[in-house]
């Protein structure tokens, strides 16, 4: 597990998280599904690239 495949993962786990608290929030629901996205992309970089 290299540095790179660690940090994607972590900025994945990251942003769902931030998904989450904006749907108990509430907010509108573009900027849910567009950080939904933007972490189902870094971990699946971060998951293909683990050796």
């Amino acid at each position: 597990m290299n540095t790179l495949s660690t940090l994607l993962i972590f900025v994945g786990l990251f942003l769902l998280g931030g998904a989450i608290s904006f749907w108990k929030q509430d907010m509108p629901k573009g900027v849910i599904v567009l950080l939904g996205l933007c972490s189902a992309m870094a971990l699946a970089a971060g998951i293909m690239r683990l050796e």
